[in-house]
């Protein structure tokens, strides 16, 4: 069997999450950092010692590194098109952190150049190669609660670590909530329902200040509607986020931005019952109300049917959100470096996601500030 080549990563900007993120890719087999440019933080520096690599003065060094083959960006968004299309144009692949770019015309170039090239130009939308999407998409794809009928996110964000001056609250250097946070979510519901039309959004500035601190946009999927919000307004110790998904016979709450625990309550059959406990397995069953003879009959929305239970069931309490976050970063780093081996690969994540989520978000963006 031929021995796969040693494929070389480069990382253009090294902060706290450059590290986190670095650290799971290069678990990956036949990886190995070539270096890092674009950061001048002592960690930075403390890093390439630690993994045997150089500290680059300038990217344009480690662009020119023979053994480089592919990028990771962690720059804040409005150096991602810069960089992006810089390391494209010197034949290397890209995986950058979200958004792709801060408006649409940027990221249409970026992917149709990078496809041109044969090359990679990916977004890090992890959130694909949760398990947790998978469930969900199975149990929307079978209708094992009925329909879906409506949806939400609610994303209680703290801002303790955003000072005032921080980048994030610049709208030229962000691209706004919607575009440098809200991609991960558009996209989640684009892979669960299809692409969605954002029907309203708004935006709030904070009392006396020009700071934008909340969003909110409903997103129509089909003939269904779903909400986001995001409101960076908390202390760290109340950052919290909840997702929703409501059927024609329950429901199910998500906890967690990258979501590791489930509730899922329903109306079900002997069948439905078994569905939901193949479909989350090792969860926690507990019978709300049990029915036979005449009272199994259920109607709702003109349909009849028959229920033996009211359910709920509690998945995935135990799993450690940083453990899951990890192997979600492995798990996308290895899809998408096996498709520099083999180019046909089906990938979960390819170069339509992050620009569809990146439309989405400056659509849902230009409507909030018209």
């Amino acid at each position: 069997m031929t021995e796969l080549k040693e494929l070389g990563l480069g990382i253009i900007g090294f902060g706290g999450f450059g590290l986190f993120a670095a650290q799971h890719f290069l678990q990956t087999p036949h990886v190995r950092l070539i270096g890092i440019a674009g950061s001048q933080r002592d960690e930075a520096q403390k890093a390439a010692n630690r993994f045997g690599a150089t500290n680059f003065s300038t990217i344009d060094e480690l662009l020119a590194q023979p053994d480089l083959d592919v990028v990771y960006i962690a720059t804040p968004p409005f150096l991602h098109y810069e960089q992006s299309m810089q390391a494209l144009r010197a034949g290397k692949h890209v995986i950058c952190e979200k958004p792709l770019a801060t408006n649409a015309e940027q990221g249409r170039e970026m992917v149709a150049f990078a496809e041109s090239k044969g090359l990679l130009m990916v977004t890090n939308l992890m959130q694909r190669y949760n398990p947790m999407f998978e469930r969900i998409k199975t149990l929307i794809d079978k209708k094992i609660l009925g329909e879906f009928l409506h949806g939400y996110f609610e994303n209680y964000a703290g801002d303790e670590g955003l000072s005032p001056q921080h980048w994030f609250w610049n709208r030229s250097l962000s691209g706004g909530i919607f575009i440098e946070h809200g991609v991960h979510f558009f996209d989640l519901f684009t892979g669960w329902l299809g692409e969605g039309k954002v029907e309203a959004a708004q935006a709030c500035l904070r009392d006396g200040t020009e700071l934008e601190d909340q969003v909110q946009a409903t997103v129509r999927y089909g003939n269904r509607l779903v909400n986001f919000y995001h409101g960076f307004t908390q202390v760290g110790r109340m950052d919290r986020q909840e997702m929703r998904l409501l059927f024609e016979r329950g429901d199910v709450t998500l906890h967690e931005w990258v979501p590791t625990r489930a509730v899922i309550r329903g109306l079900v059959d002997e069948a439905g019952t078994r569905a939901l406990m193949d479909l989350f397995p090792g969860s926690i069953l507990d019978i709300t109300g049990n029915y036979g003879g005449k009272d199994r009959a259920v109607r709702g929305r003109n349909k009849e049917f028959e229920a033996a239970q009211q359910v709920q069931i509690s998945y995935g309490f135990d799993h450690n959100k940083m453990h899951l976050y990890g192997e979600l970063l492995r798990l996308m780093f290895r899809d998408q470096t096996s498709a520099i081996y083999y180019p046909e690969t089906h990938r979960k994540i390819t170069e339509q996601n992050g620009l569809v989520s990146l439309l989405t978000a400056v659509e849902a963006d230009q409507l909030a500030h018209r």
